[in-house]
């Protein structure tokens, strides 16, 4: 393995086990924590490569904004989401970033369906979501109003874990040649 990514895997490990705790618990992730690993990326991408390194991270960093910005917008993501995997996007940087947002989505799809599985969030907005765009004869006005709100920490997918499996994937898959 090399050095370069056996640095970046120990600082990523510690610092995604601590927000995907962080978002189990309270499903939040604090800005000091995010923000901070944004900056953390920047700065180690920065100090092996220069300045041509701090514009990789910088780059990667935007494009993964830009993949969770209309998610965010439409309140399906939320802001600490979005900087979570803006600081990954920092720590892999350009050359992996596709492959870090395929992973994410991967490990997004595995984590949502583990969580309705094991009956750790409530499905019934997917329901309402299928039933109104496959079923004809449903009153959506009806099921609108029995939906719970949408406030309800119940209803939220903590996709800290998706974004903390994904970047470790990309990590791995690309040290293997992916």
């Amino acid at each position: 393995m090399e050095t370069w990514t056996i640095l970046r895997a120990a600082l990523l490990t510690p610092w995604l086990a601590v927000l995907c705790a962080k978002d189990l618990r309270t499903r939040r992730l604090p800005n000091a924590w995010t923000l901070g690993g944004l900056a953390a990326g920047l700065a180690l991408q920065a100090g092996w490569s220069g300045l041509s390194g701090f514009v990789d991270g910088l780059s990667a960093a935007g494009i993964c904004i830009l993949f969770l910005l209309i998610p965010f917008l439409v309140r399906a993501a939320g802001a600490g989401d979005l900087k979570m995997l803006a600081a990954c996007g920092a720590f892999v940087g350009m050359k992996s970033v596709l492959l870090l947002l395929l992973c994410v989505s991967f490990a997004g799809f595995f984590v949502a369906v583990g969580m309705l599985v094991t009956r750790k969030v409530g499905a019934a907005r997917l329901k309402h979501a299928f039933r109104t765009l496959f079923d004809w004869r449903y009153d959506r006005k009806a099921g609108r109003a029995a939906l719970p709100p949408k406030e309800d920490e119940g209803n939220r997918i903590p996709f800290g874990l998706a974004i903390a499996l994904g970047t470790l994937a990309t990590l791995v898959l690309a040290q293997l040649g992916y």
